[in-house]
């Protein structure tokens, strides 16, 4: 089994740390922040996802998973270390690198006083050549040492999505990782010879452009069906049934998740990888006409939504939900988010339904509200009263689909504006005072 040390404590990390730790591997997590370190370190869930909080308490109890913020104890207690950091975008669109190279700077004065053979890999998203140009020379330059000769160096993406982490941890679709090495590799090779995937081994480049194929493929998809969505209901039809029928050819489409109209995309990864990729091509010379289209669309998508709210009337709106997606209280880079803040902006009273972002502020967890930098007071307009809210709105914008909402939000279209962005059933099409955003 090997001694894993992973550097980040937030969503790709701890997931990462608790599933390698429940294979019987030996795990030391680590971060800045003493909250998420204390919570590790009482058998406690950082953030919300589901699985999680049993993964973890188990690994702590059978000794397998700490956490510390003392990076020279995780590098000489362990044989790799795992760089999960987030990559936010810099003001330019480009790749954030500055918590990455941050953490390479340290582990690299850890590598120095280290004498035995150590890997670094990084599974944060960065664009192709990062690893070249920016954590080998920062990890050379604090350790005295030489990539691939004196130490290990890979890139090993991850293609986690909330709320399936843990799911899509043992059932991936698609495996990479680059690695400069043989001892690299073959850590790697290790971790995953078990899993119901191919396992793709290429250069530290190829590794990182396929993670940024991989989501701005998943941005495009979606920014298309809303497109094809809106297109759709212009001319009288039922978006989401023409898109139905388009991938029910498995041939030819080959995921159905993206392929479904409705709102704007967000999160940590797709906004941002977008931009980054677009900042690239643009270094590169080379006009990225989609990938530009696809940002723009993706803003038209949320303007179409207040537009449809404003078009109400309200002077009061219900959200359901608010994060980017159901079964996650991750609000960083939120389309409905953002729709909520624009709404405040114009005076509008804006209150939220939401049962994961309400848990993560119920239960204290050191990751509640993250990513919230457009909604003023959030935790004041959580509210975990349906009805209460319903009869208190003017409007609702139904924003993520929680099956125990489905009831109460249909009988209430029939009396009050709901502008639904996700859609509560099938039957329901834009009619007197619901109306859906691509049917």
């Amino acid at each position: 089994m090997a001694k894993i040390s992973v550097f980040g404590i937030g969503y790709v990390g701890v997931v990462a740390a608790a599933c390698l730790a429940r294979d019987g591997h030996s795990v030391i997590a680590v971060d800045v922040d003493p909250g998420k370190i204390k919570s590790i370190n009482a058998g406690l869930s950082p953030i919300v996802e589901n699985g999680l909080d049993e993964l973890i308490a188990d690994a702590v109890k059978q000794g397998r998973l700490e956490a510390t913020s003392d990076v020279q104890y995780a590098v000489d207690n362990t044989d790799a270390s795992f760089v999960a950091v987030g990559t936010p975008s810099a003001p330019d669109g480009s790749v954030g690198l500055v918590y990455v190279t941050d953490v390479c700077k340290n582990i690299g004065k850890a590598l120095k006083n280290k004498d035995t053979w150590h890997s670094v890999v990084i599974r944060s998203t960065i664009v192709p050549g990062s690893c070249e140009t920016a954590c080998i020379p920062t990890l050379e330059e604090e350790s005295g040492k030489k990539a691939g000769v004196d130490f290990g160096m890979g890139y090993y993406p991850e293609f986690l999505r909330e709320s399936t982490a843990i799911e899509d941890y043992y059932d991936p679709g698609l495996i990479v990782f680059g690695a400069m090495d043989k001892p690299t590799a073959d850590i790697l090779t290790e971790l995953n010879k078990d899993l119901p995937c191919d396992i793709n081994v290429v250069d530290l480049r190829t590794a990182e452009m396929v993670k940024y194929c991989s989501n701005t493929w998943r941005a495009v998809k979606v920014t298309y069906a809303n497109e094809i969505g809106n297109i759709a209901k212009a001319c009288g039809l039922d978006g989401q049934k023409v898109m139905e029928i388009l991938t029910s050819d498995n041939k030819a489409i080959v995921s159905k998740y993206f392929m479904r109209p409705g709102f704007a995309f967000g999160g940590s990864c797709l906004p941002k990888d977008v931009r980054a990729l677009r900042h690239l091509a643009r270094e590169k010379g080379i006009k990225a006409h989609l990938l530009e289209a696809t940002l723009e669309a993706n803003e038209a998508q949320i303007q179409r939504a207040e537009d449809m709210v404003t078009k109400s009337g309200a002077k009061k709106v219900g959200f359901v939900g608010v994060a980017f997606k159901p079964g996650t209280d991750d609000l960083r880079e939120s389309p409905l988010a953002t729709l909520a803040g624009r709404l405040i902006e114009k005076g509008i009273e804006v209150s939220i339904y939401d049962p994961y972002v309400a848990e993560a502020y119920a239960t204290e967890t050191p990751g509640a509200g993250r990513g919230n930098d457009v909604i003023p007071n959030l935790p004041e307009r959580i509210t975990t009263d349906l009805n209460a809210m319903l009869n208190d709105t003017g409007a609702v914008v139904v924003g993520n689909l929680y099956s125990e909402t489905v009831e109460a939000l249909t009988k209430s279209a029939k009396s009050r504006p709901i502008v639904d962005l996700t859609r509560l059933n099938k039957e329901l099409v834009s009619d007197g005072t619901y109306e859906g955003i691509c049917w």
